[in-house]
């Protein structure tokens, strides 16, 4: 079955879940993160199908994520390393990780605690405002169309709808 690709849509969220919205693919991410980088060293932490290992890791390298080199030449093998692309990918998983322990992990706590070794502190991720340094959250905001939209879209009324001069992400309601 063909998956529908979602690279040209005009949304960073659609065009980003297009390459990394696979579970396999973030937790070949996080493993590269906590120092794994080779082909056996993820088949051995994730439990994952080599033919699956193979697509995902095919995958990230395309995108730039992570760049191959090898490490052995008599057979060729290789370990897979993070580019700044890939290393800027951290505060997703960052952001991914403090939603899942606050909302998934049970009484026992946090599997994993991060800690910031420059303050010497536990730390989470958290979504800060690049102006003021505020939480954003999604009934402060609004969105509005940038430069990139594609401009034949402009005149559709669903669009100019959801992107309505003052309306507020979500509905504002608290469940």
């Amino acid at each position: 079955m063909r998956r529908t690709s979602f690279d040209t849509w005009p949304c960073s969220i659609a065009r980003t879940a297009d390459i990394l919205g696979d579970a396999w693919t973030l937790l070949v991410l996080r493993e590269v993160f906590y120092g794994e980088s080779r082909f056996d060293g993820f088949i051995g932490s994730l439990g994952i199908a080599r033919n699956t290992l193979t697509d995902r890791l095919r995958r990230l390298e395309s995108e730039g994520l992570l760049r191959r080199r090898a490490y052995q030449t008599d057979p060729v093998r290789h370990e897979y390393l993070l580019t700044d692309k890939g290393r800027d990918f951290f505060g997703v998983l960052a952001a991914l990780n403090a939603w899942g322990d606050r909302w998934l992990a049970g009484d026992e706590g946090a599997p994993v605690v991060l800690h910031h070794t420059s303050c010497d502190h536990d730390t989470e991720a958290r979504v800060v405002c690049s102006s003021c340094g505020e939480p954003l959250r999604h009934q402060d905001l609004t969105a509005r169309t940038g430069p990139g939209y594609p401009p034949r879209l402009l005149d559709d009324p669903a669009v100019q709808e959801r992107f309505a001069p003052g309306r507020t992400l979500g509905d504002g309601r608290r469940v």
